[in-house]
């Protein structure tokens, strides 16, 4: 009774703390955090073949239910992964040259929008002693000393004993910007061409590489029974994500567009279909399309609360899908934390650049998937999921 009554009087903040004795290798810590360099490293020297790549597997599970259809068709696995390649490919060169003349027409919006906005901006700052006007002197005020020590430096500089170099720039050759603009567009539809090629090859070959995986797992049946267990989940988890990802995206587009139309925006259906696209990219993509948008309205418009009306439409639309739509359709072994993809997007956006930004939710997906069915990778699995 004595020791209860002792007990209950110890505050939380008096008791002992809790110790566990977890002793460490510092040689494993240091081997582990060199291996994570070298994996670093890796990704970046080798993204011009890792993207790709990772680019051609993602295509092909998106298509991989069509050839499926066609092969229980009686058609050949072959022709039936080329026919719905070749009419993936001519659907999107076919929408992409119908949609060109209103593509370029936003971008030749642009500097007249940042005209406008400089008008306004002006006429909202004359007559006062505002911000604006305050800066403006500011600046007058640096560029008058900087001009002063110039002159004061070139006065220097004819002292005797003293001899002045001038650095001529090399005129501008519009050559040199048309020979690098077009080897950027021959990389690009090189690139393209790689692209196709894998995701044809991975289409024919269909479970060529799972049944290699089970056949070197281990001459005992269990070990081959378990690889393919493990196989047919993350195969399962990353199809599952795949579909749910094209489903949402089309569902943003089509609403994105029907929004657009009802408000009278004249570029309806490329603005939807760069919703559609962009929403595969958390956090930042809506806020692209929503830059964008600001753009495009106020130069029809001319009116800032309609401006803020059709960026706000849009952005509620996104907003809806990703707090709504997607966690519903998501499975709970699928989904991930927010904290996991915002840092997931900051690190491939550092390693991979813009193509990073864009595979870095299927990436950790994909990591995910494997994490989860390989015990020593499981707390990875469990520190990306919700």
């Amino acid at each position: 009774m004595a020791e209860t009554e002792y007990a209950s009087d110890v505050r939380p903040e008096d008791a002992a703390p809790v110790i566990v004795d977890s002793p460490t290798d510092i040689r494993s810590v240091a081997l582990t955090i060199l291996a994570t360099i070298a994996v670093v490293l890796m990704l970046q020297y080798t993204q011009s073949v890792l993207i790709p790549i990772v680019l051609g597997i993602l295509i092909a599970y998106a298509l991989e239910p069509f050839v499926s259809w066609l092969t229980r068709a009686k058609v050949p696995r072959t022709v039936g992964a080329a026919i719905v390649l070749i009419l993936s490919v001519g659907i999107i060169g076919g929408a992409v040259y119908s949609l060109s003349d209103q593509v370029m027409e936003i971008v030749g919006q642009v500097p007249q929008a940042a005209q406008r906005i400089q008008q306004r901006v002006r006429s909202h700052g004359r007559g006062g002693n505002g911000a604006l006007q305050q800066v403006q002197k500011a600046a007058t005020s640096i560029e008058q000393t900087a001009q002063e020590a110039s002159k004061q430096t070139q006065s220097d500089a004819k002292a005797p004993g003293i001899t002045r170099v001038e650095v001529v720039e090399p005129a501008f050759k519009a050559t040199d910007y048309l020979y690098w603009g077009s080897m950027g567009l021959l990389g690009a539809v090189g690139q393209f061409a790689v692209i196709l090629f894998l995701v044809y090859f991975f289409l024919v070959t269909g479970d060529l590489y799972k049944r290699k995986i089970v056949k070197i797992a281990g001459p005992h049946l269990w070990q081959k029974k378990l690889t393919v267990q493990i196989l047919d989940d993350i195969n399962l988890q990353i199809a599952s994500f795949m579909r749910v990802q094209l489903l949402t995206s089309a569902l943003v587009g089509i609403a994105t567009m029907a929004a657009l139309w009802y408000l009278g925006l004249n570029q309806w259906v490329v603005w939807g279909l760069a919703a559609g696209i962009f929403n595969s990219i958390p956090y930042l993509g809506p806020v692209l399309v929503s830059g964008g948008l600001t753009i495009v309205a106020f130069m029809q418009f001319d009116n800032v609360p309609r401006t803020l009306l059709v960026c706000g439409v849009a952005f509620l639309i996104t907003s809806l899908e990703g707090f709504l739509l997607t966690p519903a359709l998501m499975g709970r072994a699928a989904r991930m934390n927010p904290v996991a993809i915002f840092v997931g997007l900051l690190f491939w956006s550092w390693i991979w650049g813009v193509w990073g930004a864009v595979l870095a939710v299927p990436m950790l997906m994909m990591i995910k998937a494997v994490c989860d069915h390989i015990e020593e990778l499981q707390p990875v699995g469990e520190l990306l999921g919700e």
